[in-house]
């Protein structure tokens, strides 16, 4: 009896073991996917970013998805030919310093959102309109009024017209990346504006009582 108990222990504590290996090297594979996930997803909006930057200096004609294709990379070479910096075609610190793009995560990611944003709620509108828009997210971000965070502006339940019908979806053009970059930078046409709307189509009757602060293109801005 002794003997039998003594196998069904060694036996339960063996089992035990094969289960925690198991957990344990499912947590640490999950781990490993999660992180690579998030790395792809830097990666891509990093190279989005270089696209729209080497697109706008005439290096590149390509689309701007942040895949990095063979095409992007014969941009990049000609770039870093062109600055008389190492050709290798790779997003080294240099190149991306040279081209004025972040490494920070947060810092692309951020700039990606308002450039989507920017594209599907003022694509067409002036520049000095699109950069407008962009600081109004921004000075959002600085209301207390607001989320105090760029996504939580952008995703605030009925806060742009853009999320509900389709057109956040659409990819950013590089003249949606400046301007978005040059509102991070402190630009502000807007001049403080928490709101604008197009007084042709806006249907709310509250938008109308807010203070106007200055008009460009179709949007008046407001506080």
């Amino acid at each position: 009896m002794k003997k039998q108990n003594i196998k069904k222990i060694i036996s339960l504590c063996s089992i035990f073991v094969i289960i925690m290996a198991y957990i344990t090297f499912s947590a640490f594979i999950g781990g490993n996917l999660q992180t690579k996930n998030l790395n792809i997803s830097s990666n891509m909006m990093q190279t989005r970013i270089v696209q729209a930057k080497l697109f706008d200096m005439g290096f590149y004609d390509g689309k701007i998805n942040g895949l990095y294709d063979d095409k992007t990379i014969l941009a990049i070479k000609d770039y870093q030919n062109a600055k008389g910096l190492n050709v290798t075609g790779v997003l080294d610190s240099t190149t991306t310093a040279s081209l004025g793009v972040s490494s920070s995560a947060q810092t692309n990611s951020d700039l990606y959102l308002l450039a989507k944003l920017i594209h599907s709620e003022a694509r067409g509108e002036p520049y000095a309109g699109q950069v407008a828009v962009g600081a109004v997210v921004l000075n959002r971000v600085k209301d207390p009024g607001f989320p105090n965070t760029l996504e939580g502006v952008i995703y605030q339940p009925w806060a742009f017209t853009a999320l509900h019908d389709g057109q956040f979806q659409l990819e950013p053009n590089s003249t949606s990346y400046q301007a978005a970059q040059d509102a991070l930078n402190g630009w502000d046409p807007s001049y403080g504006s928490i709101y604008y709307y197009n007084p042709v189509t806006a249907t709310s009757s509250w938008i109308f009582t807010r203070t106007t602060v200055v008009t460009i293109g179709n949007h008046v801005f407001a506080i």
